[in-house]
C-alpha cells in the first residue's frame, strides 16, 4: 500500500464512508499501529483547521461584501474613518486569526507528509497489506450480496388478486375515465379492467350513483395509453321505440356481440330512470353501452327481469352526463373530460363500427 492509499483510506475513514466491517478492521489496525493511529489524527487535525481557515475565508468575504452594499447605499461614507472602522476593525481581528490557521494547515500538511513517508512504501507493513486484502475481499463480497438481493427483488411477484365477479364498462373519456353499473363494483376491494387485447390496467371508483345504477371508475395505471379521442358519442336525450341497438360486452372473456330494439322507454313498473331493450343479455354485460345504428351510447345495460325472457333493462344515457356533473363538483381533473358531440361511427356500417368501439369497451374485474 503506498501513501495515496493509505491517505484515501483515512479519508473514508473520517468521512464514515467505510461499511462496518471495513470501519472494524481499520479500527483494530489503529489499535496495534501507532503509525496509522498518528497519521489519522493527525489527517483529522488537518481536516478541521481548513474548515476553519474556510470559515474565516468565507467572513472575510461577508464582512467585505457588508462593507460594500453599506457604501453603495449611502448609509456609510466610502473613506468614512468613524463608518468605516468597524467592519475594517472586524477584518483585521480575524486576519491575525486566518493567519495563524492557514501556517497551522501548512504545518500539519507537511508533518503528514514526514509521517506517511516513513512508513516504508516499500515493503508496507504487513497489518497494512492485510488490511488492504480484507478490505477488496469485503468489497467483492457486498458486491456479490447486492447482486444476489437485486435479483431476488427481481423474481417477487406481485400478489395475484383473485377476481370473483365482473362486468363490462366503457371509456367516456380519454383520460381514462369509464362507465359501469353501481351493482358491479359495489363493495369492491379491488378493481381491474381488461381490455379487448388482453391487457389489464388498475383502477379506482371515483363515483357512484346507486338509484341510477351507474359508477364512474379511473384508470389509474401508468400502462395505459390515452385515445387520442372517444369514436362514438353520447346521447342527452331518450331513444325511439322500435329503435335497432346494439350492446358489446363480457358474459365471458371474450367480448360478445348483441343486438335488438328499443322496447320501452320506461323500465320495470314504469321506471323513468330505466328504459326496456330486447336484446341477449347475461350477467357480465352489466355496464355494458347500449349503442343505435348512428354510434350513439343511449343506454347503460343494467338488470335482466328474471321472470321473462329476453326482458332487459337499461339506464338512459341522459344520466351519464348528470353523474359526470356530479363528479366534476369535487373533482377537478374531471372538468376536462369532454364527450364529442358527433359520433365518428355515423355513416360506417355495423361491422367496422364494432371494431372501432371494441378498444374502448373493457372487462371490469372486482374482487
Amino acid at each position: 500500500m503506498n501513501e495515496q492509499q493509505l491517505t484515501e483510506l483515512i479519508e473514508r475513514y473520517i468521512g464514515g464512508e467505510m461499511s462496518p466491517d471495513e470501519r472494524l478492521y481499520f479500527e483494530q489496525l489503529r489499535k496495534s499501529n501507532p503509525e496509522v493511529d498518528s497519521a489519522v489524527v493527525e489527517h483529522t487535525l488537518f481536516a478541521q483547521q481548513l474548515d476553519r481557515y474556510a470559515g474565516v475565508k468565507d467572513f472575510k468575504a461577508k464582512m467585505t461584501g457588508v462593507h460594500n452594499t453599506l457604501a453603495q447605499s449611502g448609509a456609510i461614507a466610502p473613506g468614512s474613518q468613524k463608518s468605516g472602522g468597524r467592519v475594517v476593525q472586524l477584518f483585521h481581528r480575524y486576519k491575525r486569526t486566518a493567519a495563524i490557521a492557514a501556517s497551522i494547515a501548512g504545518i500539519t500538511a507537511l508533518s503528514i507528509s514526514v509521517l506517511v513517508s516513513s512508513i516504508n512504501p516499500g515493503a508496507p507493513t504487513a497489518d497494512i497489506a492485510n488490511l488492504n486484502r480484507k478490505l477488496n475481499e469485503l468489497n467483492r463480497k457486498n458486491q456479490e450480496q447486492d447482486r444476489a438481493i437485486n435479483k431476488v427483488a427481481q423474481n417477487v411477484a406481485a400478489p395475484v388478486v383473485s377476481y370473483k365477479r365482473g362486468g363490462t364498462g366503457f371509456l367516456v373519456s380519454t383520460q381514462g375515465y369509464l362507465v359501469t353499473n353501481a351493482h358491479v363494483v359495489q363493495d369492491a376491494t379491488n378493481i381491474a379492467v381488461q381490455s379487448n387485447s388482453g391487457k389489464e390496467y388498475a383502477t379506482k371508483l371515483v363515483f357512484t350513483d346507486a338509484a341510477r345504477d351507474l359508477a364512474i371508475l379511473k384508470i389509474v395505471d401508468s400502462a395505459f395509453k390515452a385515445p387520442a379521442q372517444l369514436p362514438y358519442s353520447i346521447k342527452k336525450g331518450t331513444a325511439d321505440i322500435a329503435e335497432p341497438i346494439y350492446t358489446l360486452g363480457f358474459p365471458r372473456n371474450d367480448m360478445v356481440y348483441g343486438e335488438g330494439y328499443l322496447a320501452a322507454k320506461t323500465g320495470l313498473n314504469g321506471d323513468t330512470l330505466t328504459c326496456q331493450i330486447s336484446i341477449a343479455a347475461n350477467p357480465g354485460n352489466s355496464g355494458g353501452p347500449i349503442l343505435n345504428r348512428k354510434g350513439e351510447v343511449v343506454g347503460v345495460l343494467s338488470t335482466k327481469q328474471t321472470s321473462a325472457e329476453g326482458v332487459v333493462f337499461a339506464t338512459q344515457s341522459k344520466y351519464i352526463y348528470q353523474a359526470l356533473a356530479t363528479l366534476q363538483e369535487d373533482d377537478t381533473a374531471a372538468r376536462r373530460i369532454k364527450i364529442p358531440a358527433v359520433p365518428g361511427l355515423k355513416t360506417t356500417d355495423r361491422t367496422q363500427q364494432v371494431k372501432k368501439i371494441a378498444d374502448y369497451v373493457f372487462m371490469v374485474k372486482v374482487s
